[in-house]
């Protein structure tokens, strides 16, 4: 198969189905990020329609700040980390600087933190039904992605969860 100049790629290990794992989001509603950012908000946002409800335009930052989190953290994970969305493909080295610095779980905080803006920017019941619902399903999610991970790296992950807090990331 031939590419258009412009597709051509200077690396030649690299493979045009490798692409997904360069943090685009999968089309599929079995997507975490795909449910998060496309789903949630237009179920929330045809609600809102019925009801006639008012938005409120200034938590619009908040979820573009969620949203962002996600995507730039998403980048920095596949360029430093490898790995390819979720942990279906494992990273290959364990991030400890950057956002990861910071907080272990900075890609799913970032969609808490764009659900939490849905929620607000909407004052929606079915927003805040579901985002009550995710957090602790994300809580669960990142259990199991933290045993995954202390399995893949053993003590060197164990010293990063002494650390480097779950969630909310300390002040200096």
């Amino acid at each position: 198969m031939t590419y258009p100049r412009r597709h051509r790629f200077q690396n030649q290990s690299h493979r045009p189905d490798q692409e997904r794992n360069r943090g685009v989001m999968k089309p599929s509603v079995r997507s975490t990020s795909t449910r998060t950012f496309l789903v949630i908000p237009a179920l929330v946002m045809v609600e809102q329609i019925i009801r006639r409800r008012p938005v409120r335009p200034r938590w619009l930052p908040t979820m573009a700040w969620g949203f962002l989190q996600y995507r730039m953290v998403g980048r920095y994970r596949n360029r430093h980390g490898g790995g390819g969305p979720g942990l279906k493909k494992p990273p290959e080295h364990l991030l400890s600087t950057g956002p990861y610095a910071l907080t272990r779980n900075p890609m799913y905080l970032g969609h808490i933190i764009y659900l939490l803006g849905l929620t607000l920017f909407t004052r929606s019941p079915v927003a805040s039904a579901i985002t009550a619902a995710h957090i602790p399903w994300f809580q669960r999610r990142v259990s199991g992605d933290e045993a995954n991970l202390e399995q893949q790296f053993g003590e060197d992950y164990r010293k990063y969860k002494h650390v480097v807090p779950r969630w909310i990331p300390r002040l200096p």
